[in-house]
């Protein structure tokens, strides 16, 4: 399973290719992108139980600056970017849905990779999940609200069904049949990849006829709005002297976003090109958390 993981940035660079030069074989499932990030979220669910919700009491101070950061920072970053790129509007629409949109369950095995904490990461990735359902659509009106209607009443129903659902359902389950379901649950990690790598080959597809102007612009946004993510992620931590693998863990969860949900919404009230940064930021964001996880591995624990 983590030698599939950990492939992903491949099969994501692979389908992005065939869906530019075949964007007919993958156009026709854009109706299919709410419902596989609706199975990548059951399959969070599954491996979650009500106590690592519950973990937030024993660590509340921790737990609270690292949600702060990611709905802070985040949101903040990709606006600025925005505006210094000069980023045609669909762009910048999709730059700041990144931003506004929770972490990514990717970052609980990139903290693994990286030897960090890794039940802060999923406590964290938990919490973030359940308060984008109004933190999304009320940042992502905050930034671009003057610029483009945000239907906010409608993008809250929307995360409700995408995310909460879903989720809680996977809780559900593996409460009540989590032993029995064994080999099963193993599974889930591959049918997410699956799934993510299927919206990013859509969404591509969706842009292949003006992918060469858009291209470049929506890269550099990307992959500065994750670097700058990461390192103000750990930065932060640091200078209020926390742990260095508490600073590892919030780092890795503020730059790894759920782009998957900003994609879904895009092309839901926006427009495919509003999406493309949510599924270039899917494919970046692996790889530089694959290879920050490589750095740390190496240099061990610190003590």
């Amino acid at each position: 399973m983590d030698r599939i993981a950990g492939l992903f940035p491949l099969w994501a660079v692979l389908i992005s290719v065939t869906a530019v030069v075949y964007p007919a074989l993958l156009i026709p499932l854009k109706w299919a992108i709410v419902p596989l990030l609706g199975v990548v979220m059951f399959g969070m669910g599954v491996t979650l139980t009500p106590s690592d919700f519950t973990a937030t009491m024993k660590r509340p101070v921790i737990i609270a600056l690292g949600v702060a950061l990611q709905f802070l920072l985040m949101p903040l970053i990709g606006w600025v970017l925005t505006r210094l790129l000069s980023l045609p509007l669909p762009l910048a629409v999709g730059v700041v849905l990144v931003g506004a949109a929770p972490g990514g369950t990717a970052s609980n095995v990139i903290t693994y990779l990286a030897r960090g904490d890794v039940a802060l990461s999923i406590t964290l990735t938990s919490m973030s999940t359940m308060l984008a359902v109004v933190m999304t659509p009320l940042l992502t009106w905050l930034y671009v609200g003057k610029l483009v209607a945000v239907p906010t009443a409608d993008m809250l129903l929307s995360i409700l069904k995408i995310i909460l659902l879903p989720v809680s359902c996977g809780v559900f389950v593996n409460t009540l049949w989590g032993g029995r379901l064994g080999g099963v649950k193993r599974l889930f990690p591959v049918m997410s990849i699956v799934a993510i790598v299927l919206i990013i080959g859509v969404i591509v597809a969706l842009n292949q006829p003006q992918l060469s102007t858009l291209a470049l612009p929506v890269i550099t946004a990307v992959v500065l709005h994750n670097l700058l993510g990461l390192t103000s992620g750990y930065v932060v931590p640091k200078a209020l002297g926390l742990d260095p693998i508490i600073c590892r863990t919030i780092a890795i969860e503020v730059g790894m976003q759920n782009s998957g949900l900003a994609v879904a919404l895009a092309v839901k009230y926006f427009s495919p090109a509003a999406a493309l940064p949510g599924a270039l930021f899917s494919i970046w964001h692996n790889l530089s958390g694959a290879a920050l996880a490589s750095f740390w591995s190496r240099t061990g624990r610190p003590r």
